[in-house]
Formats: C-alpha cells, sequence, structure tokens
C-alpha cells in the first residue's frame, strides 16, 4: 500500500525577485528530471508548488483565551535558510520516499515528513 510524505524544500535564500536571468530555465528543467525520476520509480508527485519569498508570509498566532488572532507579517525571523517548496508524494514505502526525496533539486537541504493518515479526513 502506498503511503504520502511531504518533502521540503530548504533553501540558504529564496527571493523570486532576485533569480538570475537563466536560473529559472535550469530549475525547471531540474525539477522535470525529479519527476520524470518520480514517475519511472512507480511514485505520484500529488501535488507541489514554489513558494514566494519570506518577505510575503504571515505568522498566525490563533485566537485564544479571549484574545484575538495576531498577524505578524514575514519575514518572520533572521535565518540563513528558507522554504522555498514543496512536492506532496505517495511511494510504496519509506525508503522508496527517501531515495526519490534525494533527488530532489534544492540549493541547501531537504526535509521528508511522513504523512499521517488520519480516519475521515
Amino acid at each position: 500500500m502506498s503511503e504520502k510524505y511531504l518533502i521540503l524544500i530548504i533553501e540558504p535564500s529564496w527571493d523570486p525577485a532576485l533569480i538570475p536571468e537563466g536560473a529559472l530555465e535550469e530549475a525547471s528543467k531540474a525539477h522535470g528530471a525529479f519527476a520524470a525520476a518520480v514517475a519511472a520509480a512507480g511514485a505520484k508527485i500529488l501535488g507541489g508548488e514554489a513558494l514566494q519569498s519570506a518577505s510575503a508570509s504571515v505568522r498566525i498566532t490563533p485566537a485564544r483565551d479571549g484574545k484575538p488572532a495576531v498577524f505578524t507579517n514575514g519575514p518572520l525571523a533572521e535565518t540563513t535558510e528558507v522554504l522555498s517548496g514543496y512536492y506532496l508524494i505517495e511511494a510504496d514505502s519509506l525508503e522508496q520516499a527517501k531515495q526519490l526525496a534525494a533527488l530532489c533539486p534544492t540549493g541547501d537541504r531537504l526535509e521528508l515528513h511522513p504523512i499521517w493518515d488520519l480516519p475521515g479526513m
């Protein structure tokens, strides 16, 4: 039975407005090769997107104990790494998901998170 996994793409910095000429085409080719490798392995990409820069993000502290929700515009923290995108994949095993995730293009590192299959969701 196949399981779902979330691949988080971590970059040393990420601002789509600062992408050098030609880099977007190269990245597109690399992600196309990743998609082909996933398909060749019999796994599936269920979704995935590139994210906007950290300055476009919003931190939300939910309302609780009678206090209203708090919204903080990004960038949210001084950091040397940024979440730049993700893929949701379906693979036969954790080992297969690890091997496929290792093929995902990134300027730094990846995180692989198994998805908890909650009943009724």
